[in-house]
């Protein structure tokens, strides 16, 4: 399963209009960035997560996405703790500030380590949230609700095809993996991280080059359909918004509120 796959299964957020689903997943991406203090931080990741399992999306995705993201998570930690702003120390420099080029390093700051976790609240809570749109709207409606917003046709289908490639690409990406495990290739199994990188290039280029091959095959299929030949675009189906989208609005807005508000007290 794939960030972009389509789960039909009648949860609310499938419910909700389309533009409702981007402009909240917008609005929510802004408070995010703007939360500051670690306690809110973790509280709007944990408000995400309860919200993934409330829509009935599986968790197995959301293990997919840590382990894809652990390596990340642990090196911003790290690089906040030791080089971050602050001046309340866990560990004292081991080098003194007098030593030149390098003094005052080797300190481990409580300042930097909030800073780090508040980051990595922020990584997740971004992790939850684009899923929670694309796995819940059809790439036909979701191009729809753009368009409705305001964003050229072009342009929402450009993105919306480009989320509809990325299970295509990773399937390729399994078929190359074992493709080289049949020629005893085993460095993404059993090798090192350092075999890892070595290895990545022999999975790029091939991707990279159907990748390629792809677009190009997708642009003369386009081209063939007439693809931009008219300026008006007809749609076989509307959207409307409901009252789910409104109660969506102002729940939104309540538990935004509080958020700002705790986050600015606390």
């Amino acid at each position: 399963m794939t960030a972009i796959e389509h789960a039909e299964h009648g949860s609310f957020l499938y419910k909700l209009d389309p533009r409702t689903k981007v402009t909240l997943v917008l609005f929510f991406t802004l408070i995010v960035f703007i939360v500051d203090q670690p306690f809110v931080a973790a509280a709007l990741m944990l408000a995400f997560l309860g919200l993934w399992f409330a829509a009935k999306l599986p968790f197995k995705k959301i293990t997919t996405y840590i382990k894809l993201l652990s390596t990340l998570m642990v090196f911003v930690i790290v690089l906040q703790t030791l080089f971050g702003p602050g001046e309340r120390y866990a560990l004292k420099p081991l080098i003194p500030e007098s030593v030149p080029l390098v003094g005052g390093m080797g300190s481990l700051k409580w300042d930097g380590l909030v800073l780090g976790a508040v980051i990595v609240c922020r990584l997740v809570a971004l992790m939850l949230l684009l899923p929670m749109l694309t796995m819940t709207t059809s790439p036909r409606l979701l191009a729809l609700g753009l368009t409705k917003l305001g964003m050229p046709y072009k342009a929402a289908y450009i993105a919306t095809t480009a989320l509809n490639l990325i299970p295509a690409f990773e399937e390729d990406a399994r078929i190359i993996m074992d493709a080289q495990k049949l020629r005893g290739m085993r460095a993404f199994e059993e090798g090192t991280l350092m075999d890892k990188f070595r290895a990545y290039p022999s999975l790029a280029i091939p991707l990279l080059t159907g990748a390629m091959r792809r677009a190009q095959l997708l642009g003369i299929a386009m081209d063939a359909r007439g693809f931009g030949a008219f300026k008006t675009k007809t749609w076989l189906e509307d959207i409307r918004m409901s009252s789910v989208d409104y109660w969506a609005f102002a729940v939104a807005l309540v538990f935004t509120a509080c958020a700002l508000f705790l986050n600015w007290t606390l």
